[in-house]
């Protein structure tokens, strides 16, 4: 089995040392194995975690969603439930997306005025 320090978990995952702490610390990740000198040790299963976190985070879910969703992904009922955190983030996503568009619509409009005008 691979295992990562601290530092290489860090740079795989994107986070920093001090996030990774963080998260463990919130129950978003679960305990580290640690070494018999108590330094943390990541594994493939931490770090592919930590790349759904990351998805997660970048999307714009909330922390406080990211522990409850966290939470529930240590019970095999909650299938339905995390379903749903998921689906509504999803929901949530596809509404930035929407007016994202609308902004960039508005911006090519006034683009393609400006290049009308002989810009």
């Amino acid at each position: 089995m691979t295992t990562y320090s601290p530092a290489q978990a860090a740079e795989v995952s994107g986070f920093s040392i001090d996030t990774l702490r963080y998260y463990e610390r919130e129950g978003i990740l679960r305990p580290v194995a640690r070494t018999s000198g108590g330094h943390r040790t990541y594994t493939d299963a931490d770090l592919g975690w930590l790349d759904l976190v990351h998805c997660l985070r970048d999307t714009g879910m909330p922390i406080a969603d990211l522990k409850r969703y966290a939470e529930l992904s240590l019970d095999r009922t909650t299938l339905s439930a995390r379903v749903a955190l998921l689906e509504e983030h999803d929901r949530r996503v596809q509404e930035s997306i929407d007016a994202l568009r609308s902004q960039q619509d508005k911006l090519r409009e006034k683009i393609a005025w400006y290049h009308s005008q002989g810009a």
